[in-house]
Parts: structure tokens; C-alpha cells; sequence
């Protein structure tokens, strides 16, 4: 199952902005093979496939970070 906007708003919402530090948090984007990507832009983008069910899609576009983060000591 995927992931919805609504479903993402929810988990921003509810899990993480409650939280100064998580409001100030650099945001990146784990791939499957461990690397860390930062969070560059979030697009909403129309989709052009006729007879599709989705015809929105939430695109998240990310690039290397400029600079390493140390290591992950704890998930809160």
C-alpha cells in the first residue's frame, strides 16, 4: 500500500510538529540501500493517463546532502 496526502498529513501532523525540535529537523529521505538524501521540493503533479483512478500524484524530489550528518545515536 501506498502512501496518501491525507495519510501524510496526518503523520506530520500528529507524530512530528508537536515537537520544536522535530519543526526545526533537517528532512531527508532514507533509500532502501541505507543512503540519506536531503528533501529538496515537494510538487503536486496532475497525471496525464486516461482512465487512471489517481490523477494527482505528491512528488518528492531530493539530492545528495552538501554536507554529512553524524552518526544516527537513538530514533525518538
Amino acid at each position: 500500500m501506498s502512501l496518501t496526502g491525507r495519510m501524510l498529513d496526518h503523520i506530520i501532523h500528529e507524530k512530528f510538529m508537536k515537537a520544536e525540535v522535530a519543526k526545526n529537523a533537517r528532512v531527508q529521505i532514507e533509500l532502501p540501500n541505507g543512503e540519506m538524501y536531503d528533501l529538496t521540493d515537494i510538487l503536486l503533479l496532475e497525471n496525464t493517463i486516461v482512465g487512471d483512478n489517481e490523477t494527482h500524484r505528491l512528488v518528492m524530489r531530493c539530492q545528495k546532502p552538501l554536507w554529512k550528518m553524524g552518526k544516527i545515536i537513538g530514533k525518538l
